[in-house]
């Protein structure tokens, strides 16, 4: 039986209508019907949620559809380097700061009699935004690439 199947012979056995079971899930009445006629599937946090209010196992509501545990699998890969990603968000970040700071001053020494001097070196300014938004980018294309590859 497939999950749509499943969760609609289960809600009807509880007696309970599609308004219901969403109100207990935190969803919409549409997702519910969108679950049962299989045109989507819910998240992992919502099967959960499913597995506790039938009293299924997670593996009882997974096995019976192959697409969603597809879905699930693919879902949990998303999650697979959350910290990896965040560093090269970070590095990211940190060389458009860089970048900004270092036109910032260039424009105010320009528009103004100010005449600001960067600390650090040259090469760090002028290249030090490249690398970091360059790294990141690799970086996070070599990780998107795992993803896939999972």
């Amino acid at each position: 039986m497939i999950f749509g199947e499943k969760l609609k012979t289960e809600r009807k056995r509880l007696g309970w209508s599609q308004e219901e079971l969403a109100a207990k899930l935190f969803v919409s009445r549409q997702s519910v019907s969108k679950w049962e006629n299989g045109q989507n599937y819910p998240s992992i946090e919502v099967i959960i949620n499913v597995s506790d209010l039938f009293g299924l196992t997670i593996d009882e509501l997974l096995r019976s559809d192959e697409e969603l545990t597809k879905k699930v699998i693919r879902d949990s890969k998303k999650l697979a380097y959350p910290r990896l990603k965040l560093l090269f968000d970070v590095l990211f970040l940190a060389g458009i700061v860089l970048l900004a700071i270092k036109l910032g001053v260039l424009l105010l020494n320009k528009l103004t009699p100010l005449d600001i001097t960067l600390f650090g070196g040259k090469f760090l300014w002028n290249f030090g935004s490249l690398f970091l938004m360059a790294g990141a980018g690799v970086g996070s294309s070599i990780l998107k690439g795992k993803y896939k590859k999972d």
